[in-house]
């Protein structure tokens, strides 16, 4: 298992991930701090923990109304392979979101 150190609000983690997964860690990572910098933008001066909620919160609506699109797609049109595995994908994102935000409210 790899190791990684990304560094999200002028905090570094380090957060383990399979072999060869680091640049994917890495892309998730930036994404995150992505959405820390539009919350932050918007005036908002939480703490830490408040901070990376709200991001995971706009991640999950965000995953929300494309899963929405997705059903709306598969209504449209037949289901092919590459549409259960974006789904797949989708579903475990969702998951980890959860447990991202279950984990910073426990701290």
């Amino acid at each position: 298992m790899a190791q990684l150190t990304v560094k999200i609000n002028g905090y570094a983690y380090t957060v383990g991930c399979a072999d060869g997964q680091e640049s994917h860690l890495q892309a998730m990572a930036e994404q995150v701090e992505s959405r820390v910098d539009r919350i932050r933008a918007l005036g908002s001066q939480s703490g830490e923990s408040r901070l990376l909620v709200q991001a995971a919160l706009l991640m999950a609506d965000e995953l929300h109304d494309m899963t929405l699109e997705m059903a709306a797609l598969r209504r449209a049109k037949p289901v092919s392979t590459d549409d259960i595995a974006l789904d797949q994908r989708l579903s475990l994102l969702a998951d980890r979101a959860e447990e991202i935000a279950a984990t910073l409210e426990r701290h």
